[in-house]
């Protein structure tokens, strides 16, 4: 065996356990008589759950605690899995991700075109279309809301890039990690859809032109694909011009489409049925009197948390449509009406004030008929299978990510409080509650 062969095989075996030996030292942590809300499986009313080397080693009622382990007494503390926000830009810079927020009143919103920039004439110009932003690429491990996310009891997140038609992908992400690249699960979560129009002029400048852009820009991509294709079985025929923007919209493994109203739903349900890409819905406010069309589609959905409120400086002589009131009263019955209609959805933070608030307001859904075991399976595994994550994240089970959310007393109650997270095996306490703020928004 040559020098550089027995090198090459060292380095191959290094780089195969390096991750381990790192992984291995972190010190085993037991937590012991707690109970334990696994998701996946029956409750244990007084177990015990395993985290070595970042991974759930173990979940039972009789763990014996291996040696140099951290051992938590968990007499009074209910575990869960670690919880996922299915939409949000947590880890992004708010200021340059964020666009009008969903829920209020279904409007598109309007995007400014930037300083020198060309008027877009038509769909072939790609207005307000950045397929090839990653999220991935954009997390930084500084963004001040993730500890308050981890003290609220999130662990991962599906976070987006929101600002355009086509406003970039996804990523799905631990709430922790020394570098970006270890906060990252799932690099390629899908496709991050509004129906912006352009502000000052140019196409597309009406909601009839965006879902014109939609549906070419699809039937674009296909007709890409397959010239691509063509060429790579025949290299001998003329070589397609590569476009990065439909190679980010081929690539997405799904696509969100913003659905907040009654009829806006009605509208992607059956415009999504000409998109090549897998769809998923977003808003939701109104779902409560679509719940067995949505079910019949099969398409999950992600409700957004900001529930529909009155204007703060209202007027208190005027009277309001009576179907706004009345949005107001039912949205948050929406994920209860979802659930007993056997629809896959999940929860997004886009637009609430503080993570914790984020808690409050499935708190709010619980209130209006949802059930505490389907809210609490919205926030960890249906987030997870929804992304198709749920291999790793979403369920207290052997084998899977050691992210778990540890409360003193049950989700959704008053008095809870969550006590600290483990994500990726590490543990982090809570902080104290921040006072709201606001961020600015783009209009």
């Amino acid at each position: 065996m040559t020098i550089r062969r027995r090198n090459f095989l060292k380095l191959a075996a290094w780089a195969g356990v390096a991750p381990v030996l790192l992984a291995q030292g972190r010190p085993p942590i037991l937590i012991r008589n707690a109970r334990i809300v696994p998701v996946s499986g029956p409750i244990l009313a007084k177990g015990s759950v395993l985290v070595e080397a970042g991974i759930i080693s173990s979940v039972g009622e009789n763990i014996a605690a291996p040696a140099g382990a951290q051992i938590i007494e968990g007499e009074g503390l209910t575990v869960y899995p670690g919880l996922i926000d299915a939409l949000s830009t947590l880890g992004l810079e708010v200021a340059t991700v964020v666009g009008q927020p969903v829920g209020r009143g279904g409007g598109a919103p309007l995007v400014a075109l930037a300083a020198g920039a060309t008027i877009s004439r038509g769909p072939e110009d790609r207005p307000l279309t950045t397929p090839w932003l990653k999220a991935a690429d954009l997390i930084k491990t500084t963004e001040r809301r993730l500890p308050l996310a981890r003290s609220a009891g999130f662990t991962s997140a599906a976070t987006f890039p929101t600002t355009g038609i086509f406003a970039g992908q996804g990523a799905v992400i631990n709430l922790a990690g020394e570098r970006t690249g270890d906060m990252v699960v799932d690099a390629s979560a899908g496709m991050y859809t509004t129906l912006s129009t352009n502000r000052g002029g140019g196409f597309p400048n009406s909601l009839m032109g965006v879902i014109a852009y939609l549906r070419q820009t699809y039937l674009d991509a296909d007709h890409y694909k397959m010239a691509m294709g063509i060429y790579e079985k025949n290299p001998g025929l003329q070589r397609p011009a590569y476009e990065r923007a439909l190679e980010g919209i081929i690539e997405a493994p799904r696509t969100l489409f913003p659905a907040v109203r009654a009829h806006e739903i009605d509208r992607m349900l059956r415009l999504t049925k000409e998109f090549n890409t897998k769809p998923v819905l977003y808003g939701l406010h109104e779902g409560f009197r679509r719940a067995d069309e949505i079910a019949k589609s099969g398409v999950p959905v992600i409700v957004n948390l900001r529930w529909p409120e009155a204007p703060r400086d209202a007027d208190p002589e005027d009277h309001e449509d009576l179907r706004v009131l009345e949005l107001r009263d039912k949205a948050p019955s929406t994920p209860g009406v979802l659930a007993k209609a056997g629809v896959k959805f999940s929860f997004s933070s886009i637009g609430v004030d503080t993570p914790a608030a984020t808690l409050r307001a499935v708190k709010k859904a619980v209130d209006a008929g949802l059930t505490p075991a389907d809210a609490v399976r919205a926030l960890t595994l249906s987030a997870a299978e929804i992304y198709g994550v749920s291999k790793r994240l979403g369920s207290i089970e052997k084998g899977k990510i050691a992210n778990l959310t540890v409360t003193k007393g049950e989700l959704f109650q008053d008095a809870t409080r969550v006590q600290f997270v483990l994500i990726d095996g590490v543990k982090y306490d809570a902080l104290p509650e921040e006072t709201p703020q606001r961020p600015e928004i783009s209009r």
